[in-house]
């Protein structure tokens, strides 16, 4: 093959990449913006008439466990229950400080759409009551200890004045459209971005090249080499979009049991980093903040459950 052939083979392969990542981009954007409008709404006339105010008695008690104020319940909620891009709906609109924003995107990062991915880690080595208490377990103790990093994250979030109570319901909606409207702005440049290097790096056949760099990481996320494919599908696009190499795999039968398990946790705590980190920029978060508490505390989730199961092998009789 010619340097010419080559050369028109990769503009081609970039090309087709492109462009399914600029389809898919905007498939996604669109599928987004489906939540993000109508839940933003619905959180800014929540806000608008005070119940947040009248459930802080029930809320801050829970709340004040990982440092954050009854308000930070409900996007919390919302992604362990509906999904991440709800709860980043109605975090755009609650005025919550940077350090809150990033103490509740790490919570929900770690732990959201608890049923879906859930489903689909029980399908492929890990049982759903388990992913679901570890997640949970995880995005507790993550946000705990990354709270200690900030001056007091627990004070009540004051209103601004398009969303108090005595405001005129006009300008509520006003100060709504046009911070929705911002947010969807930004959401569709960072979605484009993500999508369309994601898809021309795998229209090129870098992917591979991707999870052999990733390879030596395995040791210290305390992960075969063989989980490296799978972890790359999680880890980089997420446990419902990764899903189809994950079972694949997992039917190969490349892992044990044992390694499954320890690869579902790993990737129930710390995935999709590469979409949800950039979705977050959108409100200011520093990418750092959600990508080394999750990567840390996957790796300490692994290697507890490892010494767990060694100890009981050694000390329960076969």
């Amino acid at each position: 093959m010619t340097l010419f052939d080559k050369m028109s083979e990769f503009r081609t392969q970039l090309q087709t990449g492109i462009r399914i990542g600029i389809k898919k981009g905007w498939s996604s954007f669109v599928w987004i913006c489906k939540i993000v409008v109508p839940v933003s709404f619905v959180a800014a006339l929540i806000q608008w008439s005070g119940w947040l105010s009248q459930l802080d008695f029930l809320l801050h008690p829970l709340m004040s466990v990982i440092n954050l104020p009854a308000a930070a319940a409900l996007p919390i909620i919302v992604a362990m229950t509906v999904s991440l891009y709800a709860a980043i709906a109605i975090m755009a609109v609650l005025p919550f400080t940077i350090e809150q924003i990033i103490l509740i995107a790490l919570f929900i990062t770690i732990a959201h759409m608890l049923i879906v991915e859930g489903i689909v880690q029980h399908k492929s080595g890990l049982n759903v009551i388990k992913a679901t208490l570890v997640r949970i377990g995880a995005a507790v103790l993550s946000v705990f200890v990354v709270s200690q990093f900030f001056a007091d994250t627990s004070q009540s979030i004051s209103l601004p004045a398009s969303l108090a109570t005595q405001a005129p319901f006009i300008e509520v909606v006003k100060g709504w459209a046009i911070d929705t409207l911002r947010l969807c702005g930004r959401i569709l440049v960072i979605i484009m971005l993500v999508m369309t290097a994601l898809h021309a790096s795998e229209s090129l056949g870098w992917i591979k090249y991707l999870v052999k760099f990733f390879r030596p990481m395995m040791k210290i996320l305390g992960l075969p080499d063989r989980a490296a494919t799978m972890w790359v599908a999680g880890a980089g696009f997420g446990l419902v979009y990764g899903s189809a190499v994950i079972m694949e795999e997992a039917k190969r039968g490349a892992l044990t049991k044992e390694e499954l398990e320890h690869l579902q946790i790993s990737i129930g705590i710390n995935h999709s980093i590469v979409e949800e980190v950039a979705l977050f920029l959108a409100l200011g978060v520093t990418p750092l903040w959600l990508l080394i508490p999750r990567f840390v505390t996957a790796t300490i989730a692994v290697h507890a459950l490892r010494a767990i199961q060694y100890f009981k092998s050694k000390l329960l009789p076969k």
